[in-house]
């Protein structure tokens, strides 16, 4: 299983972006893709997951309003629509994959991609 990150650069703040995650390796659709970020000095945090197969999706609060998760499941791919970017969501974004849950935890993924920087500044 291989997870590739990217869309990741400098915003203004109130600015958008648009994060993609290849995945690539799994014999089926039953995973769910999530997205996780960590700002320097602090942990890594869930943001928004969803299940491949179902569509389903759930986020964290801080993301209800401003992320949004989609998938193009032809092209095996993942979204994390960012909108209205904030400074304090400068961080380190990664996709990560599960076969077992629809999960923001950390400790529920197996699969990791490198990350993509988000940068938030004027």
């Amino acid at each position: 299983v291989q997870l590739q990150a990217c869309g990741g650069g400098l915003v203004r703040p109130g600015g958008s972006l648009r994060l993609s995650c290849a995945a690539s390796g799994f014999e089926s659709d039953y995973y769910a893709i999530g997205w996780f970020r960590q700002a320097p000095g602090k942990g890594r945090e869930g943001v928004a997951c969803l299940a491949v197969k179902a569509g389903r999706t759930y986020y964290t609060d801080f993301a209800k309003d401003r992320f949004t998760i989609s998938r193009d499941s032809a092209r095996k791919m993942v979204y994390l629509q960012m909108n209205n970017l904030k400074p304090e969501d400068t961080a380190v974004y990664y996709c990560a994959a599960t076969r077992h849950t629809l999960s923001t935890s950390v400790s529920d993924y197996v699969y990791w991609g490198r990350g993509t920087q988000v940068t938030v500044s004027s």
